[in-house]
């Protein structure tokens, strides 16, 4: 599995959010980092095919994603978790995520192994019974992972996953992930520390434009003890994007 972005241009109606974007990921964890209206779910979507770029290409594993029957066929390949996720309140947990099972194509006899497989990875499965209205915020939260990497997509895209996770689930959360290592998979988040647990690459997205591409430890090693932050990775981080301190 590959995903290239080919000058990828893309926006909501005169607004340009990312600006002449490449980018060519193969199997791994990559990190997206940035502030808020960086671009950051702009760019998922748009890896997501929810959002056909105004610019440039979108190509998995070398087929350009270039109409609507080519992004069908690619989503069957594609796990993706927005911020805020829609579901019907009254659907079981294992439903809701057998659901996706059906929405990527998978045959029918394989949709009950494949949700178990994928609740027991989020830590539900005594939970499966339970409907959507009842899950606690960051129960319906791990629901939402388990929907995203049924039936082990090529391409899973999490944005902003850890979000009413507590510190255990968090942890659980670096180990699921870091078994997806087959697949591309790109998670952006606000928490440093988990690009630093679990991530082989790093994106810094500012302004619609990478500003950094690389490994953590490349990331790390620009960081500078004037700026503020607890680690090299979060001093870094402040010193590509100078301004962001104030907010602090």
């Amino acid at each position: 599995m590959s995903l290239k972005l080919m000058g990828i241009s893309q926006g909501y109606g005169k607004t340009r959010v990312i600006d002449r974007f490449d980018m060519e990921l193969a199997p791994g964890v990559v990190g997206l980092l940035g502030p808020n209206g960086a671009g950051k779910t702009t760019l998922l979507r748009t890896m997501a095919t929810i959002m056909p770029p105004r610019e440039g290409k979108v190509v998995l594993d070398d087929t350009v994603v270039d109409g609507e029957h080519a992004a069908r066929h690619a989503r069957r390949r594609i796990g993706y978790l927005p911020q805020k996720f829609g579901c019907d309140p009254g659907m079981r947990v294992a439903d809701f995520v057998r659901y996706a099972a059906w929405m990527r194509g998978m045959p029918a006899e394989r949709w009950d192994s494949a949700a178990d497989l994928a609740l027991a990875q989020v830590d539900l499965v005594e939970h499966r019974r339970t409907k959507m209205r009842r899950l606690s915020g960051g129960m319906r939260q791990r629901a939402g992972i388990a929907w995203a990497i049924v039936g082990q997509p090529s391409l899973v895209l999490l944005d902003e996953p850890t979000v009413g996770l507590d510190p255990r689930q968090r942890l659980q959360f670096r180990k699921i992930v870091s078994g997806l290592r087959q697949s591309v998979v790109v998670l952006s988040t606000h928490l440093i520390e988990d690009i630093d647990a679990i991530c082989d690459q790093v994106i810094v997205l500012h302004d619609g434009t990478p500003k950094f591409t690389g490994t953590t430890a490349e990331l790390a090693a620009l960081g500078r003890d004037d700026l503020p932050g607890d680690t090299n990775l979060e001093r870094a981080y402040m010193n590509l994007l100078p301004g962001e301190e104030q907010r602090l």
